[in-house]
């Protein structure tokens, strides 16, 4: 035996099947699509130049509050990964910002230069957001009260208040080639940071479904 578990063949009728379902699937998601296009654009077609003036000026509004908005936390320090060093910088920036994220970490832990490359990345992301680290060793009297043990441990702070915590990398997969979109997902469970996908699934799960499903389409073409 070659130890290779080889499936039978389909039988031509059973994959012209599987073929005519695939490209129903395909053309009904296209129509449902092209449907609410066409319910947009009728809606739009409705409108007279006051209805248009009135959405032009609510988003040039909308945009101007998150610009002023996205300035007010830069002001805070925000949009940069930032080192401080001791725990009185702690506190007081806790309480600057509503929303802090925070790496203890050691010099002799190469982990943790990993989780700074993920943060240089996250920080300019999620500007409502404050991203720091602080060495551990210089810190001792916050590391033993957050019953810090291991190296890294990512922090989460809001309203001034510890709401999470990441201990080693554990949940991130137990690797160190985490992408940083794991990362982001996984900060995001307590709403530290603002995300638009799906917070029930990792999204490495939602690639891995999307190739499966590639892989099904291209050998069935």
């Amino acid at each position: 035996s070659s130890g290779i578990n080889a499936e039978w063949p389909l039988r031509p009728g059973a994959q012209q099947a599987q073929q005519e379902m695939i490209n129903t699937l395909v053309t009904n998601a296209v129509e449902a699509v092209e449907a609410q296009l066409d319910e947009q654009i009728e809606k739009y077609e409705k409108m007279d130049d006051d209805d248009l003036e009135a959405i032009r000026e609510r988003r040039i509004k909308q945009m101007q509050k998150l610009q002023a908005q996205k300035q007010e936390y830069k002001n805070l320090g925000h949009g940069t990964y930032d080192t401080i060093t001791n725990e009185k910088e702690f506190f007081e920036l806790s309480k600057k910002s509503d929303r802090m994220v925070c790496l203890f970490y050691t010099d002799t832990a190469l982990r943790c230069k990993i989780v700074d490359k993920h943060f240089q990345t996250l920080c300019q992301k999620h500007y409502e957001t404050r991203f720091l680290r602080l060495n551990a060793e210089k810190a001792p009297f916050l590391t033993d009260r957050l019953k810090i043990r291991v190296i890294p441990t990512i922090v989460m702070v809001k309203d001034a208040n510890i709401c999470d915590r990441i201990v080693g990398f554990d949940e991130l997969g137990g690797v160190e080639n985490f992408p940083t979109s794991l990362l982001e997902w996984r900060i995001a469970q307590n709403k530290v940071i603002n995300y638009s996908g799906d917070l029930s699934r990792p999204p490495v799960e939602e690639k891995r479904k999307k190739y499966r499903l590639r892989l099904c389409v291209d050998t069935t073409a």
